[in-house]
């Protein structure tokens, strides 16, 4: 059983959103295009309290991209997005959320930054999906979504680790690419076991 996962194809993530990955919103139609080919097909939605944790608005003094170090390791603070019940957090108008099997929220937890499918930033605190995927039998994952460098591979990166097959379909995806953080994100994909076509 082969599942597609949609990464966070949100209004903030796309041109004009709070936190615009350039072309975010290219992949859409592509994306829509392959749901069809699937036994599943699972979005996640970044889904952020107000005056969440990761925000920068949430600590004096402190710039979007800045790092700062939280009780779980190193955290880049963010433009405040994908606030809950936001237009920004709502999906790209043009994705086919209907044809969803799941649809999974992330980031709600104000104190933690959540940017895996899998799990919290602290490593350990599960988001659910895992055991839903093994309780239908699926074995195989495709990532697509935004951003490359964050959210897909954080998520591609905890799956192969979960001993899931492991695709990134990197024509669907879009990266933010702070400091060099595509080819890093890249090389830790690609170790952890995930193929990218």
């Amino acid at each position: 059983m082969h599942a597609l996962i949609v990464i966070d194809v949100q209004n903030d993530f796309c041109p004009g959103g709070a936190l615009a990955v350039s072309g975010g919103d290219e992949i859409v139609a592509p994306i829509n295009e392959l749901m069809g080919e699937f036994d599943a097909v699972v979005l996640t939605q970044d889904w952020h309290p107000s005056g969440h944790s990761s925000f920068a608005s949430s600590h004096t003094g402190k710039a979007p991209l800045e790092m700062i170090d939280m009780p779980y390791g190193p955290q880049v603070l963010w433009p405040d997005h994908c606030v809950q019940g936001s237009k920004g957090a709502e999906f790209h108008a043009g994705l086919q959320v209907n044809r969803a099997d799941l649809i999974i929220r992330k980031g709600f937890r104000p104190e933690i930054d959540s940017y895996s499918a899998f799990f919290e930033n602290d490593q350990t605190t599960p988001t659910g999906l895992e055991g839903y995927l093994r309780s239908r039998g699926i074995t195989d994952l495709t990532m697509v979504g935004l951003a490359t460098d964050f959210c897909v591979n954080f998520s591609a990166v905890d799956a192969a680790q979960l001993g899931f097959d492991v695709t990134v379909r990197e024509d669907l995806c879009r990266a933010i690419d702070i400091d060099g953080s595509l080819a890093a994100a890249r090389d830790g994909m690609i170790k952890a076991g995930a193929k990218i076509l």
